[in-house]
This record gives structure tokens, sequence and C-alpha cells, in this order.
């Protein structure tokens, strides 16, 4: 076994682990038999590992747990290169295109102030995008784009916000009867 170079590029160096571990001669018999729906656990625990390692402070933890989340996402796109759909390099591409996208006043003309003024920017990108989305089906709902797995709670909330953008909020319950009538 050769000793790993961690002087080369370490994000080159980690895709080609993932495509070592899931080379269908000689990869690891775990790693080949894992498909997206069997990882996504893995990536939410990941997730909430990060998490609990900024709520603690804990920064060596944090590295470590960053780098394991990371690998969720190299290992979806190894995955994805397998079925020809999609590699890192798109999933870098595609997030790099959105991030300068909603973010016109860094990277365009547009005159944004305040951390208040981004976010409702950002909300009318998002809304915008979903709507050219929901266009493009045929379909349109203000709450199109809320993940069917994200925790019971967390979903709850995340409706509810976006139903009060569209004018489903009042300060007292009881008026919310007149709105059902």
């Amino acid at each position: 076994m050769t000793k790993p170079d961690s002087r080369r590029d370490p994000l080159a160096r980690l895709l080609e682990i993932m495509a070592r571990l899931r080379d269908p001669q000689s990869g690891c018999p775990w790693d080949k038999e894992q498909d997206f729906r069997t990882i996504a656990p893995y990536t939410i625990e990941e997730a909430y590992e990060v998490a609990d390692a900024i709520e603690r402070e804990d920064r060596p933890a944090l590295r470590e747990e960053l780098g394991d989340l990371l690998f969720q996402v190299v290992f979806y796109a190894q995955m994805g290169r397998e079925k020809g759909w999609f590699d890192f390099g798109d999933i870098a591409r595609d997030i790099a295109d959105k991030m300068e996208r909603r973010h016109p006043h860094v990277f365009g003309d547009a005159k944004i102030e305040t951390a208040e003024d981004q976010t409702r920017a950002w909300e009318n990108h998002k809304a915008a995008e979903r709507s050219a989305k929901a266009v493009a089906i045929a379909e349109h709902s203000a709450l199109d784009g809320v993940p069917l797995a994200l925790p019971s709670l967390a979903r709850a909330e995340k409706l509810q916000k976006r139903a009060a953008r569209v004018g489903f909020d009042w300060p007292e319950a009881v008026q919310v009867l007149d709105k059902i009538e």
C-alpha cells in the first residue's frame, strides 16, 4: 500500500478516494452497496453533528464534522456520476451560479445596504426561482419547495412562514375562523 500524498490537491484526492471506494471490482463492499436513499440518513446525522460542534464551540470537532459532511456530498456526486446524472463539478458550478445570482449587490449593480434588506432580497430571489420552476411544471404554490424530509416541527415552521408571506397570518387565533368561513 502506498502512503497518501497529503500535498496533492485535497479535493481531487477526496474525489479519487470516493471513486476507488465505489469501484465495482476493487472497491469497498459497503460503499458499493449504498445508494441515495441509504446515504441520506448519514447526511442528516452529519449535519446535526456540525451544528452540535458549533453549539459547543469545539473547533477541532467542527473541522472534523465539516469534513464528514463534505464527504457526504462527494458520495452523492460519485453516485450521480456513475448514473450519468451529474458530478461534483456540476454541483459546485450550480451552487456558485446560485450564489452569484442571489447576491446581485456583490456580483452586479444592485444596492443592498443591510442584512435585513438582503434577507428580503434573498427570499424574493428564491420565490422567483420557485415560480419559474412551477411554471415549467404548470403548477404554483407558495408552499412549493418545502422539503418533505424536514423534521415535522421544522417543516411546520417553514410552511407557516411561507403561508404568512402570502397573507395567511393573523394576530389572534379567532381571526382564522373568518378566513375558514
